[in-house]
């Protein structure tokens, strides 16, 4: 018990001496779909700022939860929740994570605008991601073999297709797994066969994205919780920033007006759009 005290006491301390808030260097690494936002917000707050430093990478959600751990970021941006090993993990180096939902998201399932199918339900999606469906004439589609698009497993938007579509059943055998949703889009776009998945933002008329149990992927859907595949987008920081710093003023854009249009010029959905 004493222990654990200590602990608490020890975070509380980090909370208001972490040279990180102090600096006018941020940090941010972690999900290429948060990726986005982070650099639209870096490039707005430097133009407001000029002698601050804002750099983003974009390693994976996995990657960025590695680097708050390891207090090599200010800001892991995550597009999924950290997951319990990894909390425990931070706190047991001596970082309290926090989660900030900066937008919701939703997952569309993208093909090649040629594909004229334009429907599908969840359960026919999950069915040709394990390999039970393999053809898209099955479908009412042309007679070619489905080549299957996934993101990279240590990614976040791996991890919610697999919780809200595969329902955690492994991903068939012949699935290309490529390190980015941009890569997903490039992948799609290039191969008339192909079907993906990506972020809301990653949807342009470069590929088609299909209406999931009946539902087209919008902003309205996403914001609403219809359309199917929704999820929120994370930054997480260690501790709640020191108010006045400007790891606080970056972390807050999102609720601004201004941080709200950045997100909606993106192609996501603000928190504050109900």
């Amino acid at each position: 018990m004493k222990s654990f005290g200590k602990l608490i006491a020890f975070l509380c301390v980090l909370a208001f001496v972490s040279p990180a808030l102090a600096s006018d260097k941020i940090v941010i690494d972690g999900s290429t779909t948060v990726g986005p936002i982070a650099k639209a917000f870096a490039e707005y707050y430097m133009s407001q700022n000029p002698d601050v430093n804002v750099t983003v990478s974009e390693s994976g959600s996995g990657n960025g939860a590695k680097s708050l751990i390891n207090s090599a970021c200010d800001i892991a941006d995550m597009s999924r929740f950290m997951k319990d090993k990894e909390f425990a993990a931070a706190v047991e180096n001596g970082v309290l994570p926090v989660a900030h939902v900066v937008a919701m998201d939703g997952l569309p399932i993208l093909v090649h605008p040629s594909n004229p199918v334009d429907e599908l339900t969840v359960e026919q999606v999950r069915n040709i991601y394990l390999g039970k469906i393999k053809n898209w004439k099955e479908l009412g589609g042309p007679d070619m073999k489905i080549i299957m698009i996934s993101r990279d497993t240590n990614s976040g938007t791996y991890e919610t297709f697999e919780t809200k579509v595969m329902e955690k059943e492994k991903i068939a055998e012949g699935a290309e797994y490529v390190g980015s949703n941009g890569a997903v889009r490039q992948r799609v776009q290039s191969t008339p066969a192909a079907i993906g998945y990506a972020g809301l933002g990653f949807v342009d008329d470069t590929v088609k994205a299909l209406r999931i149990d009946g539902i087209e992927p919008t902003p309205l859907t996403v914001a609403s919780g219809k359309y199917p595949i929704s999820r929120p987008l994370f930054m997480f920081t260690n501790n709640y920033p020191k108010l006045g710093s400007h790891l606080h003023a970056f972390i807050s854009l999102y609720l601004s007006p201004k941080g709200q249009e950045i997100i909606e010029t993106i192609g996501f959905v603000p928190v504050t759009q109900y």
